[in-house]
């Protein structure tokens, strides 16, 4: 029951996309990333994810399937948001999304996600991390 300092915890690290867990908030959990470039395409199937801008601008790029009336045809959409520093962003379970930085730019994010989320959903790749330090 002592304050955390977030700023002081961003200087622990430096390895870019690769969260550490600094709170356990009930069955939730409070992350830190560093993130430079692009990530990796994926979704969370049951859980939302909650993304805070610390530092920077993140542009969250998202991808949905339409389904079309003809012959069962599916057509994606995607938009991007652009998020700045001090301002945060849900996305929602079952959206898929891609996080990014513009023109190489390290962003500092803050996440709230439940405990049993996976990093990259049900996607595996390079950058998937399946444990978390605690900071």
């Amino acid at each position: 029951m002592k304050p955390i300092n977030i700023k002081e915890k961003f200087t622990k690290f430096n390895k870019q996309w690769y969260p550490h867990q600094i709170a356990v908030v009930d069955d939730m959990q409070v992350i830190l990333a560093k993130v430079q470039d692009e990530f990796v395409w994926h979704k969370h199937e049951e859980e939302d994810e909650l993304f805070y801008v610390q530092k920077g601008t993140l542009e969250m790029h998202f991808r949905t399937s339409v389904q079309l009336n003809v012959q069962n045809a599916n057509e994606a959409k995607e938009w991007v948001e652009i998020v700045k520093e001090g301002e945060l962003i849900v996305v929602p379970k079952g959206v898929e999304h891609c996080p990014k930085t513009q023109n190489g730019e390290e962003v500092h994010l803050l996440l709230f996600e439940k405990l049993a989320t996976k990093h990259t959903g049900e996607v595996t790749h390079e950058k998937t991390q399946t444990e978390y330090p605690k900071i």
